[in-house]
């Protein structure tokens, strides 16, 4: 274990959502959605910075207690630029030292725990260059299969019979937060890396939030986490 003597958080929460429009600061129960990681990651004793190209993001983002000492680029704002730019782009911004601890957190993060994320932190170590969210998939994907043309096409046909319990548990990115030095991100080290450490979450912690359909489960699934 690394002990964090200095934390640091970056939020990248840019104003052009097409799926869901304003969805860093649309209302989730209450709060503006990119509330929550601001409050999960000042909870754990993290200096939070938006990096966003919004005026109005990086309002709401200050009235709860982040800072916001600069406007992103609008070159570093479209829907291809890779977070490890961004991340990359706030270091050099705010110069961060090179000696503390970072977390990456999506503003999309609200079923994200304060108790959840210090865990995470803790386990980062010097022999992995990060430690990231991750969860199983709800149904195993070696049952996938491709249907174009009329034509079914299984993507794994020698797993076609196969029990799903015999079957090996897969992982995905969790997409909540990404944990590792400042120089590791500074260096742009890939995060998929062998050495690299999944923390796992429960389904039932996790929710892509890319519809309003999706929007609607989390927010269910808040409910049951912390209101039930």
């Amino acid at each position: 274990m690394i002990t964090h003597s200095k934390l640091f958080c970056i939020i990248p929460a840019r104003g052009g959502s097409k799926r869901i429009p304003r969805k860093n600061i649309k209302p989730f129960l209450g709060k503006p959605l990119i509330a929550y990681s601001i409050e999960c990651a000042k909870a754990i004793g993290a200096e939070v910075i938006v990096s966003t190209d919004c005026e109005e993001i990086a309002s709401i983002a200050r009235t709860y207690g982040a800072m916001t000492p600069f406007l992103r680029d609008k070159a570093l704002s479209d829907d291809f630029t890779p977070t490890l730019e961004v991340i990359y782009d706030a270091i050099l911004k705010v110069d961060i030292p090179k000696d503390s601890t970072l977390i990456t957190l999506y503003p999309t993060a609200p079923l994200l725990s304060s108790v959840t994320l210090k865990n995470a932190l803790h386990s980062l170590t010097l022999n992995s260059p990060y430690v990231f969210s991750a969860t199983s998939f709800d149904f195993t994907p070696f049952r996938s299969f491709t249907y174009e043309n009329n034509e079914l096409k299984m993507l794994y046909p020698e797993h076609q019979n196969t029990r799903s319990q015999d079957l090996p548990t897969l992982y995905h990115d969790a997409g909540q937060f990404y944990i590792a030095s400042t120089q590791s991100f500074l260096q742009k080290l890939p995060i998929f890396s062998p050495q690299s450490t999944p923390y796992i979450l429960s389904p039932l912690c996790v929710q892509d939030i890319d519809t309003p359909e999706d929007f609607a489960l989390a927010e269910l699934k808040y409910r049951m986490l912390y209101e039930g």
